[in-house]
């Protein structure tokens, strides 16, 4: 395998926890991952690395299928690239943070409004107003379900609020996530942490899985999940009569 000049370490650990984590959003689970990967290619001198999923698992302490998830994550925000796989292994080329650009999926920049350049004007977009701005929380969640972390299609994906609407959650883009139907269905009222201990309970998640989306839920809330708008358009005020429960795009 070919080697090339070793990145300085510190310098890429600040732009992965300053830049990459929250401009990705990137998980517990992804970052584990990713940061595994990274200390045994590129900050030792190798573009690519050759690996499986079982060895991944054991380096990280994860399951193997949160594990194989996070590598399809990774891989769909282009901080890995898929160079062979086999019934071996994997062989991927691990890109740093400033070699990886964030993703701007054309369903979600195709007539969809700018976000205010300032937090206040986010605040106040109904992301259930049009089908762009739905359209770009599904692009923000990766195409994967916010709860089971299964791989959602245009027909299996909705939106769930976390904070349900009956308990006065807003169409805010802190509280609404892309999820599979069944996950939108099972929930319904239920509130979004219980419904993750549920699933753990249930085997739909590991125990590391649950710790990592519920991290994730508390960055939601905290507005560190912020998605990616494009057209210029007025914000939309969240409206005091709440629209329907499930949307679909």
């Amino acid at each position: 395998m070919n080697t090339q000049k070793k990145p300085n370490a510190e310098r890429v650990w600040k732009q992965l926890e300053d830049s990459l984590i929250p401009r990705l959003a990137l998980s517990a689970t992804d970052r584990a991952v990713y940061s595994h990967l990274l200390r045994h290619s590129r900050l030792e001198g190798k573009p690519r690395l050759s690996f499986s999923i079982s060895w991944l698992a054991r380096g990280v302490c994860l399951s193997g299928g949160g594990v194989r998830v996070a590598v399809r994550r990774l891989a769909a925000k282009g901080v890995l690239r898929m160079v062979e796989r086999s019934r071996h292994g994997h062989i991927m080329e691990v890109r740093l943070p400033e070699e990886i650009r964030a993703p701007r999926p054309e369903s979600a920049t195709r007539g969809a409004a700018r976000l205010p350049a300032h937090a206040a004007g986010l605040e106040q977009i109904d992301f259930l107003r049009t089908r762009a701005l739905r359209q770009t929380i599904h692009a923000r969640d990766g195409g994967f379900c916010f709860y089971c972390l299964t791989r959602l299609n245009k027909r299996t994906q909705c939106l769930d609020h976390a904070i349900p609407r009956a308990q006065s959650g807003r169409n805010s883009y802190r509280n609404l996530v892309s999820c599979c139907v069944e996950c939108n269905s099972r929930k319904s009222e239920t509130p979004a942490p219980d419904f993750l201990r549920w699933l753990c309970r249930e085997r739909r998640l590991t125990a590391a899985e649950l710790t990592a989306r519920l991290r994730a839920l508390d960055a939601l809330a905290a507005g560190k999940l912020r998605p990616i708008l494009a057209a210029p358009a007025k914000p939309t005020p969240l409206r005091g009569r709440p629209p329907l429960h499930l949307a679909r795009s």
